[in-house]
């Protein structure tokens, strides 16, 4: 205690020449199992609010690592990572015996140490300007690395956001906030300094300036980090071009990845600084950073033995780090707030990318050096447009992607509310290309130069980047439209409508959608390649703009190529002048799904081979559809193939348009008509005609909550056989069917809700669905099904539209059964989770009404056993109870189940000689179901 004493004196010394800065001494001593970290601290607070202060908060973040119910664990639910959730009570980090105090106040008021925010009250007030010191003494049990990046790990321990704080974000004291695992700042404009007792044989560095061994100070505008781990850290000094820094890497690399990084850092950091006009002293790269900053989409692919680049190793090294260096030196320069201004370091960040791109990878393909691979001698990618897109436009395309889903959001959405998809796509790509677009109009030096003086006159403060902005405005009217722009989704599009030709010169129609002044930047071409750009200024509301440009030999016009606006529909940006397709677009024939092109309409053509069911066998045929990699308002898939079972002709084609509104409670209304030619039987078809529509409510991206309802109208005409006409059985008939549905896919608590009514002359019926699944520990999972059904008029003249019991009636042709009228054999076997869903062969179908429960649950691995129970009532007769029960193996889970019944209303099944034919499967063939559930958590 004595040796801290005399440190803090020391300490004290340098506070008392920082003004208004405030300062924290730590030493921290690491236990030799390296799980728990002593802590001694000294806390000089000052008052940065307007008016005095009746309590202090600390910030406590490592308690977010304590207990379930935590947002971290929360979000890393989000996420699909349930690591957190299920972790071993030795595993988590919390805070242990906190003491503290204050020679100069009281302090006033317990607090749970398993609270992320302490508040203390005082027992005066503390005056604007006035400062207070704070004694802490506490233990820290460092959490399991795997969960963040922070904590400890066999190889090393990462120390970043666990010790006790104030937070600078809030002066007031008196907002609650939770860790979240994004990198938020928490302390900027602070003097620190951390002395460390190691056991032996570790290493400590960190972003703090090392003044003896294990010992750091100094201020600093960001959070302390550091790594303790068992070897030396690899640091890189710069001394080049008035540039003198070092890089610190709080991670091992190998001897080429250093060599790369020593030619290629002193040209990226002068290329930063011509842009940013600071560099700082020292950068210190976590591995977390490293990760979270690198270049997306450069990474080698590895496919079972194969492995292919797409770029050498040292194209690599330069695109990783040079986003890494640049998003560091902005967090070291810019002071904002993460959860209301991230999009103003991303979107720099990404500007700068693209500059360095611009210069010296201005002709480098998206893919790489891919497209050039041959494969017995062949280059398969070179038939893809995906080949020919550039390096530069994965900025436009990322935005593109996600907008025509509608699941894009507005740039200020607060970070946390951002989806992980949207924080790479729109906070920093769109941003960025807006920042590129504005430097592009007014002139890169001037953007550059507005940006350098903004930063130099902010340093060590928090800024507002809606300032910057005014800034801009003010350098170049034509970027006023920017300050609303990042305030709401936008779908602003510009669009060629016409040219025409008078005398020497063309006069071209551009419309747009907004009544912002937004520019927009023309291009021509001529047949020979020749280029020529022009910036056209349009007025607020001026809808319709026409251009009078010399003719010049022009062929091609051009709007925002390059996906340099962040556009909703790039599709009418391409006119041609000359030839067949004169004021129109050209049409282009592929095979296989692609990056769209926006310059032509593309038809795509896929042969098609498919086993369908046991009576079309496998269907050859041809699909022509106009549906890219990403998503489209219309859309039309028509299907003629032929039918290997029958020798005859079959299909399918549909035709649907989807409605987007940026800005509504609803996600997408979708209107389609749908029909269809197959058999059901043996050398019996049936022909479906569907009218439908389909409306998607609004939900938060980075929630797992979907809504819904649908309508529809169905045609049915069916071929019959001589039993069935004796039978007097349907064969035509009109089906409408109005439903909702809810679905809940979090991880722990899964959840689903639907309730729909169906009907046709003679019968109307009503079905509600309730689904939960419970992971009650990794991989085990207990699900229950609560399913009913009721008739609320059954004038039908057979079981046809009857509930199943054990086996659902597929008259409307929609659950793609194997085999759709099999009543024995392998197919017949099938089993469909609906209506009643039992897996025992109970016998008869239901004309009245049924309730019935399914009951699911993890065993051993793969091995589940399952119960169902209901009760149902048929016309006339008494109403009836029945059970099952058995073992399903998951064979994959969700798409290929085999249950093996045991005990049931029937008996002990096993005892029974046919035994196994009352073994049921499930078969899900559904591509798009398989990538849904991949694609969770990401967007």
């Amino acid at each position: 205690m004595k040796k801290f004493s005399i440190c803090f004196i020391l300490f004290w010394g340098v506070v008392q020449v920082s003004a208004q800065k405030d300062s924290i001494y730590i030493a921290a001593k690491l236990s030799p199992n390296r799980k728990i970290l002593e802590v001694k601290e000294e806390i000089i607070y000052h008052n940065h609010s307007g008016k005095a202060l009746d309590s202090i908060k600390l910030l406590n973040w490592i308690a977010a690592y304590n207990k379930r119910g935590t947002s971290l664990v929360y979000r890393k639910l989000e996420d699909r990572d349930n690591s957190l959730h299920f972790a071993n009570p030795g595993l988590l980090g919390k805070t242990l015996d906190l003491k503290i105090n204050s020679d100069q106040y009281q302090l006033i008021g317990k607090n749970d140490l398993s609270e992320e925010n302490l508040f203390f009250v005082l027992n005066k007030p503390l005056q604007v300007g006035e400062s207070i010191r704070l004694e802490l003494q506490y233990q820290l049990q460092l959490p399991d690395k795997k969960f963040t990046g922070y904590g400890t790990s066999e190889s090393d321990i990462a120390l970043k956001y666990f010790f006790i704080v104030p937070d600078h974000f809030d002066p007031d004291n008196n907002s609650a906030r939770s860790y979240n695992d994004i990198e938020e700042a928490v302390n900027f404009n602070t003097h620190w300094k951390f002395k460390f007792d190691l056991p032996p044989n570790l290493f400590v560095d960190g972003n703090l300036q090392q003044n003896e061994i294990n010992s750091f100070n100094g201020y600093s505008d960001t959070d302390p980090e550091f790594v303790i781990s068992k070897s030396q850290f690899q640091t890189i000094k710069i001394n080049s071009d008035d540039i003198a820094t070092e890089v610190k890497l709080g991670y091992p690399i190998n001897p080429q990845e250093v060599q790369n990084l020593e030619f290629f850092l002193p040209l990226q950091l002068k290329f930063i600084k011509e842009k940013t006009g600071y560099i700082p002293e020292r950068l210190f790269i976590s591995d977390k950073f490293r990760k979270k900053e690198d270049f997306f989409g450069n990474n080698d692919i590895s496919f079972w033995k194969f492995r292919f680049k797409l770029f050498t190793d040292a194209e690599k090294v330069d695109m990783d780090y040079f986003g890494i260096i640049t998003k560091k030196i902005l967090d070291e320069s810019i002071i904002t707030s993460k959860e209301d201004h991230h999009w103003f370091k991303n979107g720099l960040k990404s500007y700068l990318e693209i500059q360095y791109l611009k210069k010296f990878y201005r002709d480098a393909k998206l893919l790489g050096n891919l497209p050039e691979t041959s494969v017995l001698g062949i280059k398969p990618l070179k038939w893809f447009h995906a080949s020919d897109v550039k390096l530069l436009d994965r900025y436009g395309l990322a935005y593109q992607y996600i907008m025509s889903q509608n699941l894009d959001q507005k740039i200020d959405e607060p970070f946390s509310a951002l989806s992980n998809f949207n924080d790479m796509a729109i906070s920093s790509f769109e941003t960025g290309s807006l920042f590129s677009f504005s430097a592009d109009k007014m002139g890169e030096e001037k953007f550059n130069d507005l940006l350098k003086n903004y930063i130099a006159e902010n340093r060590d403060q928090e800024i507002n980047p809606e300032e910057f902005l005014k800034k801009l405005s003010e350098k170049d009217a034509s970027t006023d439209y920017l300050a609303a722009f990042l305030k709401q989704k936008n779908r602003v599009n510009f669009k060629l409508k016409k040219f025409k030709t008078k005398e020497d010169s063309l006069e071209i129609r551009i419309a747009k959608n907004t009544h912002e002044a937004i520019p927009v930047k023309l291009e021509t071409q001529t047949r020979e390649g020749e280029r020529k750009s022009y910036w056209v200024e349009t007025a607020e509301n001026e809808r319709l703009k026409t251009v009078s440009l010399p003719a010049e030999n022009i062929y091609k016009i051009t709007l925002n190529d390059d996906y340099i606006f962040p556009e909703a529909n790039y599709r009418d940006n391409f006119l041609y002048t000359k030839g067949l397709f004169s004021n129109s677009k050209k049409i282009k024939f592929k095979l296989i799904k692609d990056i769209p092109n926006p310059e032509f309409n593309e038809i795509y053509l896929n042969p098609r081979i498919r086993f369908t069911n046991t009576y079309d066998k496998f269907l050859i045929g041809m699909n022509f559809k106009n549906q890219s990699l990403f998503d489209q308002k219309f859309l039309y898939s028509i299907t003629p193939s032929f039918s290997t079972g029958t020798g005859k002709l079959t299909g399918s084609g549909a035709v649907a348009y989807s409605f987007l509104p940026a800005e509504s409670i609803i996600q997408s209304l979708t209107f389609g008509i749908s029909g269809s030619y197959f058999h059901y039987d043996f050398d019996l078809a049936y022909q479906k005609a569907s009218l439908y529509s389909n409306i998607s409510f609004r939900k938060d991206p980075r929630s797992t909550v979907s809504r819904g309802a649908s309508f529809s109208y169905n045609y049915f005409q069916r071929d019959l056989n001589e039993k069935m006409i004796a039978e007097r059985d349907y064969d035509r008939y009109n089906l409408w069917t109005l439903g909702y549905g809810y679905a809940d896919n979090q991880m722990i608590h899964e959840k689903s809700f639907s309730i729909s009514t169906q009907g046709m002359k003679d019968f109307n019926k009503i079905t509600a669905e309730a689904f939960y699944r419970w992971e009650f520990a990794p991989r085990q999972k207990l699900s229950l099904r609560l399913f009913g059904g009721y008739f609320a008029r059954n004038e039908t003249r057979n079981n046809t539209f009857n509930f199943g019991i054990a086996r659902v009636s597929d008259y409307s042709f929609s659950y793609n059964l194997l085999g759709q009228s099999a009543t024995g054999g392998i197919l017949s076997q099938q089993f469909v989770l609906a209506d009643g869903g039992f897996k025992s062969f109970i016998p008869g179908t239901v004309n009245q009404w049924i309730t019935s429960l399914n009951v699911d649950t993890s065993v051993w691995k793969i091995f589940h056993i399952y119960a169902d129970a209901g009760v149902y009532k048929n016309k006339n007769n008494p109403t009836q109870f029945i059970w099952d029960s058995g073992v399903k193996v998951r064979v994959i889970p969700d798409f290929l189940e085999i249950y093996f019944p045991v005990q049931s209303s029937l008996g002990f099944e096993p005892g029974f000689k046919d035994y196994g034919k009352r073994i049921r499967y499930t078969l899900i063939l559904n591509l798009s179901t398989i990538i849904n559930a991949a694609r969770r958590g990401w967007y």
